[in-house]
Order: C-alpha cells, then sequence, then structure tokens
C-alpha cells in the first residue's frame, strides 16, 4: 500500500510543492492549529477542574454529553446555514464566541469550587452550539481558500498540523494547569483563539454558494443526505470510518490493559494512549509531500482493514512492546484513511453543498467516538475486555468486505479524476433559478 500518486506533469508537480507558499492558507493552517490547541487544552482543564470540584466520576460523562448533544443535534441545520451564508463570517462569529466563553472560564474559574459547575456546564453547551455550526463551515471555507488542484496537498497538511495540535494541546493545558491555575490556563486558550480570529479575519472573503431562494431549510437537509447517499464514495468512506471507531475502537479499554493485563502502570498507559497518535502524526506528515492520488479507494479499504488487523494483534497480545507497536500500527493506518476521507469530503462534494456534506460526515465521526467507547464498555463487561477488542477487529474486516463488495465506485476511487465526475454548479434547473438574495439566507 501506497500514497504515492501517478506521476504528475512538471507544472502539476511544482503546483503542488507551492501550497504553504499561499498566505491565505498559511493563515487558515495557522487559524486551525492555534483553534485546536485551544479547545483541547480548556477540555482537559474544565475536566480536570470538575472532578476536583465534585469528585464524581459521573460528572465527566456529563461533561461529554452536555457539548456533545447540541454539536450533534444542530450539525444538519449548520450544514445548510454553510451553504447558504458567508462561510467566513460564520467562522468569525462561531470563534468570537469561543473567544467569549474562555475569557468567561477564566474570570469564573476562581469562584467556582464555591458557587458550582453550573455556569461552567453552560458554558460547554455553549461552546457545542458553536460547535454545530463551525464544524460544517471550516472545511467548507478551507476548501475555497486553496486552489482545486491544490487541495489534495493541504488536506494532508490540514490533517498533519491538526493531528499536532491534538496530541500538544492536552499537554499544553496539564502544564498551565500545574504552573498558572485553571484561570491561567483559559487565559492562554483565549489568548490562542483571538490569533485563530485575526487568522481567519485576514482572509478576504470568498463568493457566497448558490443555492435556490426560499427553499425550505428541512429539503435542504434532505438534499443533503440524499447527495451523500447517493455517492458510494462518500457514504462508503463515511460507514468505514463509523463501524471501524465503533467495533475496532480499544481507547477507552486502554486502562484495563494497562492494570489488569499488561500490568504496566500509568507509565505503560501514557505510551499507549500516544502511541497511535504518534503513528498517525507520522503518516500525516508523509502525505503532505506524496498525497494520496491514484487508487485512493483501494488504498482507503486496506488501511481500514490494516486498522482491524491491528487490533486483533492488540487485543491478543500479552507483551507490552508487541500491543505499543499495534497500536502504532493503527495510528498509522487510521492517519491514512483520515487523509483519503478528509479529500474525499472536499474533492467529491461541489461547493454548494459542502457545508451539508461535512455536517453529515461530522454526525458519523461524533457518533462512532460517542457510541463507540460506550460499545467498548458494554462488550467488555458482556465478553471479557480482551475478547472484546479482538471481536471488535473481526468486525471491521468483514465491515471492509462488505463495504468493498457494496461499494464498487469507492473501490475505485482515484483523486486524481476529479473534474471528469464532480459537478461544480447546481444543477441546469436551479441555475435558472434568480440569484440569492442576503436577505432570504438564513442567519445565525
Amino acid at each position: 500500500m501506497s500514497l504515492t500518486p501517478e506521476p504528475q506533469t512538471p507544472g502539476q508537480s511544482t503546483a503542488g510543492q507551492n501550497v504553504l507558499h499561499l498566505p491565505e492558507f498559511r493563515a487558515m493552517l495557522l487559524a486551525a492549529v492555534t483553534s485546536t490547541l485551544a479547545s483541547r487544552a480548556v477540555a482537559l482543564t474544565v475536566a480536570y477542574q470538575l472532578y476536583q470540584i465534585t469528585k464524581n466520576p459521573l460528572t465527566l460523562g456529563i461533561l461529554g454529553l452536555v457539548e456533545a448533544i447540541p454539536a450533534l443535534s444542530l450539525a444538519l441545520f449548520g450544514g445548510v446555514v454553510a451553504d447558504r451564508n458567508d462561510r467566513r463570517r460564520i467562522l468569525l462569529m462561531t470563534i468570537g464566541v469561543e473567544v467569549i466563553c474562555a475569557l468567561l472560564f477564566a474570570l469564573y474559574a476562581p469562584h467556582a469550587a464555591v458557587n458550582g459547575i453550573w455556569p461552567i456546564l453552560a458554558l460547554i453547551f455553549t461552546l457545542g452550539v458553536a460547535r454545530g455550526f463551525s464544524d460544517p463551515a471550516l472545511p467548507a471555507f478551507q476548501a475555497q481558500v486553496v486552489p482545486r488542484e491544490l487541495l489534495l496537498r493541504a488536506s494532508a497538511w490540514r490533517s498533519s498540523a491538526g493531528q499536532a495540535a491534538a496530541i500538544t494541546g492536552p499537554a499544553l493545558g496539564g502544564v498551565l494547569y500545574a504552573s498558572v491555575g485553571a484561570a491561567g490556563a483559559y487565559g492562554v486558550a483565549c489568548a490562542l483563539l483571538l490569533v485563530s480570529l485575526a487568522c481567519v479575519a485576514y482572509v478576504k472573503p470568498k463568493p457566497k454558494p448558490r443555492f435556490v431562494p426560499g427553499e425550505p431549510i428541512w429539503r435542504s437537509i434532505k438534499e443533503g443526505l440524499a447527495f451523500v447517499v447517493g455517492r458510494q464514495v462518500l457514504v462508503g468512506s463515511m460507514a468505514l470510518d463509523l463501524f471501524s471507531v465503533l467495533f475496532g475502537g480499544a481507547v477507552a479499554l486502554l486502562p484495563i490493559f494497562a492494570s489488569d493485563i499488561l500490568r504496566v502502570g500509568p507509565v505503560g498507559l501514557s505510551v499507549m494512549v500516544a502511541a497511535p497518535s504518534v503513528g498517525a502524526l507520522g503518516v500525516m506528515l508523509y502525505a503532505t509531500h506524496r498525497p494520496p492520488g491514484k487508487n485512493a479507494g483501494r488504498t482507503l479499504l486496506v488501511a481500514v482493514a490494516g486498522f482491524g488487523v491491528s487490533i486483533i494483534t492488540f487485543g491478543l497480545s500479552h507483551n507490552f512492546y508487541l500491543s505499543v507497536a499495534a497500536l502504532v500500527a493503527t495510528g498509522l493506518f487510521d492517519g491514512i484513511s483520515m487523509v483519503i476521507r478528509s479529500a474525499t469530503l472536499q474533492l467529491k462534494a461541489p461547493d454548494h453543498m459542502r457545508g451539508r456534506v461535512n455536517s453529515v460526515s461530522g454526525m458519523f465521526i461524533g457518533a462512532s467516538n460517542e457510541l463507540g467507547a460506550f460499545e467498548s464498555g458494554v462488550a467488555a463487561s458482556l465478553l471479557g475486555t480482551a475478547r472484546s477488542v479482538w471481536l471488535g477487529g473481526i468486525v471491521t474486516l468483514i465491515v471492509v468486505g462488505v463495504t468493498a463488495y457494496l461499494a464498487p465506485e469507492l473501490r475505485a476511487m482515484n483523486l486524481d479524476d476529479i473534474e471528469d465526475d464532480l459537478p461544480h454548479d447546481l444543477p441546469e434547473a436551479d441555475m435558472a433559478a434568480p440569484k440569492p438574495s442576503p436577505d432570504v439566507a438564513p442567519r445565525l
């Protein structure tokens, strides 16, 4: 399996190397990194602070639901909003909300132990609402910033930078909490979000997506769902992600492996938690120089199958070093599939659909992450920890086989032939409609 694309013409190769030379792309890359650093640092700080106040593990579960419920509930509507409005303005508004929340976190942190945790939960809920609109708008706007021929390489750079920030963010939050306290950690997060806000503001406004004026919101949502379901490359790649994480994820059970199976304690646990991220980051950095192109669909299927085999190996292993190697492999294969899925979403959807397509993808990812941890716990309690993991890996392999059989278009997908099969504009019937007026577009 290789991420190496087919040979390009000299002009294409040169263009591919210049994505970092685009000032607006660099600005959006920095915006994504600083925003991810801030959000991950805030998440760790909030979780640790609330547990210190309540000493109740249930609080941490409630914390995740308080943010996930509004984010997932609003995702489809947020996709419609992103496809009818200025995406840059949506991002400026949602990042502005995050800045205000971070500032309020910092101001309230010294008083939380006395006055209670409900204001913190209310702010987390507000962040979830903002996510419901920003998650579909961000990738759709990023695709407008980069020329079409550079989207593949830009996607690899964004995935790599995002993975690095996701690894560093919790560590940053922990160091800040230990050194300057919760209020100081929130203050630094607020400063990072201000940098993100400034970076987005630096990017020039892009054209609004074209849509049918007066079309009901629910019809737009239905149209987006139908577009995803009707394209094997989209629904197939999303289904692979959903079921591989749902049945093949072992992250939630790592503390049990560290304590009872491998007996390596908290230090070993920290190594195992970091191992998948190391593998994912390595392959994503490689993809920035050799992004997936020819046979990307086949590569995606092989990567998810490799993920399943790695999970089976981890579930059967009783050797710490073999287990760590298997976890690195899970991150490596997941990194390959992540790069391809991200590029597929941006390249296989027309601009006027990107918000809705990304909202559907966000729901798949959110469902797999939230339900995957729950499924892992239930399966482990019924089948035993190790058995539930390697059986989940077998289920992942079955899902790959079924998807490959049912989605031949995904199996044959290339990411270097997009011009041949992607509609760039609305269908002719919709093109005949009058241009949208700002007055009829739904507002935040």
